[in-house]
């Protein structure tokens, strides 16, 4: 692929300048990293400044004009483009959740017309807040084991059972979750993926508190809970399909190379502020050498993100390439995470509310975080089978025979 802009492209980058220069004071503060560490309800200038980036195509762009997007046709290089210069001007650009990238897709690969309308365009203009209910305390890498189960009654099904590590439960207006709905089914056949209110009647969630200080996971436990059966996404009992669309997308979310660079800058513009003998951390042989490895490896993930892309655009199905990214991606997320912190030397220790704490905290927060992604999202040793497994065709891990 040539990585130099053509003429049009050229063209496209002077109108995201132009966006930026006019637009730019418009950007909220908070971006969707501090979302993902604190969550909360969108505030009204988040939502609007996501519609105005939908709006103008620097968000979601090819999402179809009938759901809500801006209906273009793919372009990697635009895509680049407008990172590239969202980046130069430190402005925040789209938002990432788990409604926007895991649901939004899933539903335009598995969803009836009807929910498309209803669901896709309040959800990427940031006006429905979504959380997912996958793992269960008994069902965690292996997520097919779940036993929160459903029982018919009329034109709904009722839900009981317990979720666990549910993300941003404690605020989320709705809610993707897989229930038992055919018992009698195998382990994967008999699993149905609803949408429901988080609202409705015998739904309890119980904060968990986590080293972050911050209560960003949950639990939650049903009882009793009516569900419409209009509201099962890719037929009845065929959830296990869907789940496993929402997980590639997850997966995606979760190794966003964009993400990376985000923090690579603003790492680098650490160690030319920071300083040690009068020297800025950047003249540092042991740092700038940890910077620059980080750096190759941030641009390997993007331009890997590139050929990905590239893949889907011309039909081929995922393989190896796709089932790296979730690994790698996270594991170096921490890693540029603890980059940060040794760069305030000993400050980097100082944390929650501490008067000496360094950029209020956040390296911190994110490198107690990151480190749980490593295990969210299914686990480093699983993502290292599945490699094993699936991509390098290896033989299966031997299962402990009881004697």
């Amino acid at each position: 692929m040539d990585l130099h802009d053509s003429a049009a492209h050229k063209a496209f980058r002077e109108d995201v300048r132009a966006f930026l220069t006019e637009h730019g004071a418009e950007a909220p503060i908070e971006t969707a990293m501090s979302y993902r560490l604190l969550p909360k309800p969108y505030s009204l200038q988040v939502r609007a400044w996501q519609q105005l980036l939908v709006e103008r195509g620097y968000a979601n762009r090819t999402i179809p004009k009938e759901y809500g997007g801006f209906g273009a046709e793919p372009d990697i290089l635009k895509s680049r483009i407008i990172a590239d210069e969202f980046f130069a001007a430190d402005i925040p650009q789209g938002l990432i959740s788990q409604g926007i990238s895991m649901l939004m897709p899933t539903l335009l690969e598995h969803g009836t017309e009807e929910q498309k309308q209803q669901w896709i365009r309040p959800t990427l203009q940031g006006d429905v807040f979504w959380c997912q209910g996958y793992s269960e305390p008994g069902a965690g890498s292996d997520l097919a084991s779940l036993t929160t189960h459903a029982v018919e009654d009329g034109d709904d099904f009722v839900i009981n059972g317990q979720k666990i590590w549910t993300s941003s439960a404690h605020i989320a207006q709705m809610i993707f979750c897989l229930v038992r709905t055919e018992p009698e089914a195998s382990k994967y056949a008999g699993i149905s993926y609803l949408i429901f209110s988080m609202d409705t009647p015998g739904i309890d969630v119980r904060p968990l508190q986590t080293m972050t200080g911050h209560p960003s996971f949950n639990e939650v436990f049903f009882t009793d809970v009516r569900v419409p059966k209009s509201q099962v996404v890719g037929g009845r009992g065929k959830g296990w399909t869907v789940a496993n669309s929402t997980l590639k997308h997850e997966r995606g979310m979760l190794s966003n190379a964009n993400g990376s660079l985000d923090r690579l800058n603003r790492i680098q513009a650490l160690m030319m502020r920071e300083t040690v003998a009068g020297e800025t951390l950047m003249h540092n042989p042991v740092m700038c050498d940890r910077f620059i490895a980080l750096q190759a490896r941030v641009q390997s993930m993007r331009l890997h993100e590139m050929r990905l892309i590239s893949a889907a655009q011309k039909g081929e199905g995922p393989g190896l390439g796709d089932m790296v990214c979730k690994l790698l991606g996270c594991e170096l997320n921490h890693q540029l995470d603890a980059l940060a912190i040794d760069a305030f030397g000993e400050l980097g220790v100082f944390y929650d509310g501490i008067p000496s704490m360094q950029s209020d905290g956040i390296w911190q927060q994110l490198y107690m975080y990151d480190l749980g992604l490593i295990i969210g999202g299914g686990t480093a040793q699983i993502q290292k089978n599945i490699i094993a497994e699936r991509g390098l065709g290896m033989p299966r891990e031997p299962k402990a025979v009881q004697v």
